[in-house]
């Protein structure tokens, strides 16, 4: 049973230690104050001329 349980929080250690930078680093560019750039770059590069295919 500790065994189990040596195993078990060792791997939430791991995971949390590999996936935290990344939670944080998309948490801070996903506020809402980058919100409005972020939706700006997506929309000029959906209507963007290249990305128009032309007959």
């Amino acid at each position: 049973m500790f065994l189990l349980l040596f195993f078990v929080l060792l791997i939430q250690f791991f995971t949390y230690w590999v996936f935290e930078p990344l939670a944080s680093f998309l948490e801070y560019v996903l506020e809402i104050r980058l919100f409005p750039i972020i939706t700006l770059i997506g929309l000029f590069f959906l209507f963007s001329e290249k990305n128009i295919e032309q007959n």
